[in-house]
Protein backbone atom coordinates (compact mmCIF):
# COMPACT_ATOMS: atom_id res chain seq x y z
CA UNK A 1 0.00 0.00 0.00
CA UNK A 2 2.71 2.15 0.81
CA UNK A 3 3.97 2.95 -2.86
CA UNK A 4 2.90 6.47 -3.21
CA UNK A 5 -0.28 6.87 -5.10
CA UNK A 6 -3.50 7.23 -4.11
CA UNK A 7 -5.56 4.10 -3.89
CA UNK A 8 -9.56 4.52 -4.40
CA UNK A 9 -11.90 2.39 -1.40
CA UNK A 10 -12.08 -0.35 -4.52
CA UNK A 11 -8.26 -0.12 -4.59
CA UNK A 12 -8.02 -0.53 -1.09
CA UNK A 13 -10.80 -3.41 -0.63
CA UNK A 14 -9.39 -5.34 -3.41
CA UNK A 15 -5.71 -5.22 -1.73
CA UNK A 16 -7.79 -6.28 1.24
CA UNK A 17 -8.93 -9.34 -0.97
CA UNK A 18 -6.06 -10.37 -1.84
CA UNK A 19 -4.57 -10.11 1.32
CA UNK A 20 -6.82 -12.13 2.91
CA UNK A 21 -6.81 -14.87 0.62
CA UNK A 22 -2.71 -14.61 0.79
CA UNK A 23 -3.11 -15.29 4.52
CA UNK A 24 -5.97 -18.50 4.40
CA UNK A 25 -2.96 -19.91 2.02
CA UNK A 26 -0.19 -19.32 4.25
CA UNK A 27 -2.24 -21.49 6.68
CA UNK A 28 -2.96 -23.79 4.20
CA UNK A 29 0.49 -24.42 3.30
CA UNK A 30 1.44 -24.34 7.14
CA UNK A 31 -1.24 -27.23 7.80
CA UNK A 32 0.39 -29.33 4.52
CA UNK A 33 3.56 -28.35 5.49
CA UNK A 34 4.88 -26.57 2.83
CA UNK A 35 6.19 -23.89 5.30
CA UNK A 36 7.63 -24.04 8.83
CA UNK A 37 5.75 -22.27 11.63
CA UNK A 38 8.18 -19.43 11.40
CA UNK A 39 8.21 -18.51 7.86
CA UNK A 40 4.23 -18.68 8.14
CA UNK A 41 3.88 -16.27 11.72
CA UNK A 42 6.71 -13.83 9.58
CA UNK A 43 4.51 -14.09 6.44
CA UNK A 44 1.59 -13.57 8.65
CA UNK A 45 3.13 -10.68 10.45
CA UNK A 46 3.30 -8.72 7.70
CA UNK A 47 0.12 -9.46 6.23
CA UNK A 48 -1.29 -8.17 9.13
CA UNK A 49 0.32 -4.98 9.32
CA UNK A 50 -0.28 -4.08 5.92
CA UNK A 51 -4.33 -5.01 6.04
CA UNK A 52 -4.25 -2.88 9.29
CA UNK A 53 -2.92 0.03 7.23
CA UNK A 54 -5.58 -0.22 4.52
CA UNK A 55 -8.31 -0.58 7.26
CA UNK A 56 -7.18 2.44 8.64
CA UNK A 57 -6.58 3.92 5.27
CA UNK A 58 -10.22 3.14 4.36
CA UNK A 59 -11.36 5.02 7.73
CA UNK A 60 -9.42 7.81 6.93
CA UNK A 61 -11.13 8.62 3.50
CA UNK A 62 -14.61 7.62 5.80
CA UNK A 63 -14.35 10.48 7.91
CA UNK A 64 -12.43 12.74 5.22
CA UNK A 65 -15.91 12.27 3.03
CA UNK A 66 -18.39 12.53 6.20
CA UNK A 67 -17.00 15.82 7.09
CA UNK A 68 -17.20 17.32 3.81
CA UNK A 69 -13.28 16.49 3.22
CA UNK A 70 -11.92 15.18 0.05
CA UNK A 71 -11.30 11.31 0.78
CA UNK A 72 -8.34 11.81 -1.71
CA UNK A 73 -6.07 13.86 1.00
CA UNK A 74 -6.03 10.40 3.02
CA UNK A 75 -2.03 8.95 3.25
CA UNK A 76 -1.38 5.60 4.06
CA UNK A 77 0.47 5.75 8.03
CA UNK A 78 3.53 4.20 8.82
CA UNK A 79 2.96 0.61 10.03
CA UNK A 80 4.65 2.04 13.37
CA UNK A 81 1.62 4.22 13.75
CA UNK A 82 -0.99 2.26 12.56
CA UNK A 83 -0.27 -0.85 14.67
CA UNK A 84 0.00 1.91 17.76
CA UNK A 85 -3.52 2.07 17.75
CA UNK A 86 -5.89 0.34 20.49
CA UNK A 87 -9.23 -1.04 19.00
Amino acid sequence: MANGSKPTDNDTLAVIRDLVAEEKALRAQLQRGDIDTSEEHDRLRRVEVELDQCWDLLRQRRALRETGGDPREAEVRPPDEVEGYLS
